[in-house]
């Protein structure tokens, strides 16, 4: 086995779990949309009062989204081996982790990004500014999706970990999530959107690590 083919098997794998049974994407899509269109029925649909709160609530429940398909990423390799295979390996581990961490997103993360004009014109946001901020969500769903790796590497092990996943995620969010918030509001020019890409960059560097160290832990 070459150096490459643990990446390249791992990649494919994720992309195949991620896309089983259609969950991949419809799970994320729909629980996107709904958390979203949730808030005009309990906070009214005036449209001032809609705008003013649209792109934070975008940022929430694509936070929340992003959650959803975590628990799957790491939990069946542990069961049926591949995992402890991977890890015997001269592929590091980490990047493993970050090949399926990545093929996970662009299933699941990425259908999201591209649904949030659609819904943030639907809470009356202003649409000229839409499109622009798809990059301040791409940047922030990929940090959003690192952090939730690391979270379900630490959970592979726990059967049914969906809570214990967002518990450890949703504090790693955080940051990402207000210079996110911001970043769609001051515009591509504005600062906020350098310490998004911070963010995610510092995201990109640490949660392979962080993930790789979870799994050799529970494959210990």
């Amino acid at each position: 086995m070459t150096a490459q083919s643990p990446l390249r098997a791992a990649f494919r794998q994720a992309l195949g779990e991620a896309w089983a049974g259609g969950a991949g994407v419809l799970l994320p899509i729909g629980f996107f949309a709904g958390a979203a269109m949730l808030v005009p029925f309990t906070v009214g649909s005036e449209s001032s009062q809609l705008s003013s709160i649209g792109t934070g609530i975008l940022w929430v429940a694509l936070a929340l989204a992003s959650l959803v398909s975590m628990e799957r990423v790491f939990q069946a390799d542990l069961e049926d081996g591949v995992l402890e295979l991977w890890a015997q390996e001269e592929t590091p581990l980490f990047l493993v982790a970050a090949a399926k961490i990545i093929a996970h997103w662009l299933v699941s993360g990425l259908p999201l990004v591209l649904l949030t004009p659609p819904i943030g014109i639907a809470l009356q946001v202003d649409p000229g500014a839409l499109v622009p901020a798809m990059l301040a969500y791409g940047l922030g769903g990929l940090a959003f999706f690192l952090w939730g790796g690391v979270a379900g590497a630490l959970a592979a092990s726990v059967a049914r970990g969906g809570l214990l996943i967002s518990l450890l995620a949703l504090p790693l969010f955080v940051p990402t999530a207000i210079f996110g918030a911001l970043a769609t509001i001051e515009g591509p020019g504005g600062p906020s959107l350098l310490f998004l890409g911070a963010t995610t960059l510092f995201a990109l560097s640490i949660a392979p690590f962080a993930a790789s160290a979870a799994l050799r832990l529970a494959v210990d």
